[in-house]
C-alpha cells in the first residue's frame, strides 16, 4: 500500500490538566497526526485522557496505543468506543493488544491467561465491536459508519494472523515483549518475515490497510555506544555493528533518523512511525525533514 507517511506519540503522564493540554498541543504544533494514550497502570486512564486531548487540539487524531484487551468486557467498551468518537467528531483510532505485564494483572485481581487465549479475546473483541457499530439500531451511534479504524498491535504469528482478519492498521511491535515487560528486538530479517506473512493473509485487504512500527529508542551519534551498552539484553545477537537497521531503533543525526524511515518504508511499506513520549522532541525534527 502506497500511503502518506504518518507520525504518532505515545504518551503516557501528566501532573495537571494543564500540562496535559500544553503537551498534546506541542504535539500537533510540531507535526505528529495522531496522539496515542498508553494503557498501563500507573499512566492516565487512555479513553478520558484521549477525550480532552481531542478537545484541546484541532486535526491530530487520539489513539490507544494499545488497550490491554483482557482488562474489559466488549459491550461496555463498545459503549466507550462510539461515546469517543462520537464526542470527537470521528477522530478515535482505536488500538488493541493483549497485554503481557502480569504484575499489572495481579496488581488489579485479574486472571492472566496465557497467550494464546489473550490472542483469542483480542480476536472476539474486534469481532464484537465491528458487529456491534454494523447495526444500525445500536446507540450511541459513533460519528463513523463502522465505528473507527482498529489498530491491533503484536509479533508473534497468532496475534498478528489476527490482525491481518481484523485491523485497518496492522501495528507491528518490532519485537518480543515478556511477561515481565522487556522487549526482546528483532532483526531486519524477522520483520521481512512478518511483513510477508501478513501481506499474504491480509490478500485482497493488502491495499487497504496500513502498517505502524513503534520505535522504542533514540540515539544521537555521540550517544549510540551508550545506547547499546544499556540495551546488550535486548538486543540480538550480532546485531551492535548494524544497530542502524533494527528495525525499533533511531540512531544518528536527525538528517540519518529521516533516511532510516525512508528505507523503512520502502523496505518493509510501513508509512505509520510511532515514537515514545521522551522521544517527542527528537521526532519533530525528523518528521520536519520527512515533511
Amino acid at each position: 500500500m502506497s500511503s502518506p507517511l504518518r507520525f504518532g506519540v505515545n504518551m503516557f503522564l501528566t501532573d495537571s490538566k494543564q500540562a496535559w493540554i500544553e503537551k498534546c498541543r506541542r504535539a500537533e504544533d510540531s507535526g505528529f497526526d495522531v496522539l496515542g494514550v498508553a494503557d498501563h497502570l500507573g499512566f492516565l486512564a487512555p479513553l478520558p485522557a484521549m477525550l480532552l486531548a481531542a478537545q484541546v487540539t484541532e486535526r491530530v487524531l487520539v489513539n490507544s496505543f494499545v488497550l490491554n484487551v483482557p482488562f474489559y468486557n466488549p459491550t461496555l467498551l463498545a459503549r466507550e468506543v462510539a461515546t469517543v468518537d462520537l464526542l470527537t467528531d470521528g477522530r478515535l483510532e482505536l488500538g488493541l493488544g493483549a497485554g503481557y505485564v502480569k504484575s499489572e494483572f495481579d496488581t488489579a485481581a485479574i486472571d492472566f491467561p496465557g497467550p494464546g487465549r489473550r490472542v483469542e479475546q483480542v480476536a472476539e473483541f474486534a469481532r464484537t465491536l465491528r458487529a456491534t457499530f454494523a447495526d444500525p439500531e445500536y446507540r450511541p451511534r459513533p460519528a463513523r459508519a463502522g465505528g473507527p479504524p482498529l489498530l491491533i498491535g503484536g509479533w508473534g504469528e497468532r496475534m498478528l494472523a489476527v490482525a491481518a482478519r481484523y485491523a485497518d492498521v496492522v501495528a507491528f511491535t518490532a519485537g518480543r515483549t515478556t511477561v515481565d515487560g522487556s522487549l526482546l528486538m528483532g532483526t531486519p530479517e524477522e520483520l521481512d518475515q512478518r511483513v510477508a506473512r501478513v501481506r499474504e493473509l491480509l490478500g485482497e485487504r493488502a491495499e487497504s490497510t496500513e502498517f505502524n512500527i513503534l520505535i522504542q529508542q533514540f540515539a544521537a551519534p555521540h550517544q549510540r555506544a551508550a545506547l547499546l551498552d544499556r540495551l546488550t539484553p535486548n538486543l540480538p545477537d550480532g546485531t551492535h555493528e548494524r544497530a542502524e537497521e533494527i528495525p525499533a531503533l533511531l540512531i544518528g543525526t536527525p538528517e540519518q533518523m529521516a533516511d532510516q524511515l525512508r528505507e523503512r518504508h520502502k523496505r518493509y511499506g510501513i508509512n505509520y512511525f510511532t515514537v515514545l513520549e521522551p522521544n517527542m522532541d527528537a521526532m519533530a525534527r525528523v518528521i520536519e525533514l520527512l515533511r
